[in-house]
């Protein structure tokens, strides 16, 4: 696989103090959060966890690129959303890894038009870009 080259439009920046169990902070501070592991991974659950901000930001940029795709094909997609469901887990080699379930609602298309839009979001859409070949992911239409 060849790593793609961009031509940069935005950089964000968060740190993360304590790992898992800390606090996670954009530099312009617009995110400022603490962070916990789950309680089906030991932990408290008191905050927010990495899989969670992950399915946000994989949710939301979806959901972006099912709008360029929409446009692109005219179709109407006012009171869509999209869910992205993220796992993580121990993988064969002893370390760990993710999965993505990604679930689109496109109330004002048929079937097989939803299908088709999530499939080309799916070709459009960074984070996708960004995972192929690597997790898997699943895309489905409810």
């Amino acid at each position: 696989m060849t790593i793609q080259d961009i031509n940069v439009l935005y950089t964000a920046v968060a740190t993360a103090e304590n790992g898992r169990d800390g606090r996670v902070s954009s530099d312009d501070g617009n995110l400022d959060v603490v962070v916990n592991p789950p309680e089906a991974m030991g932990g408290s659950g008191a905050g927010t966890n990495p899989e969670q901000l992950f399915a946000a930001g994989y949710s939301a940029c979806f959901q972006g690129a099912l709008g360029v795709v929409a446009r692109q094909e005219k179709a109407d997609i006012s009171g869509s959303t999209v869910t992205a469901a993220v796992g993580i887990g121990k993988t064969a080699e002893g370390g760990f890894g993710l999965e993505v379930a990604i679930t689109a609602t496109i109330p004002n298309v048929d079937a097989d038009t939803a299908r088709a839009l999530v499939e080309k979001a799916h070709q459009v859409c960074p984070y996708s870009n960004a995972t192929r070949g690597n997790i898997k992911v699943e895309l489905s239409v409810a």
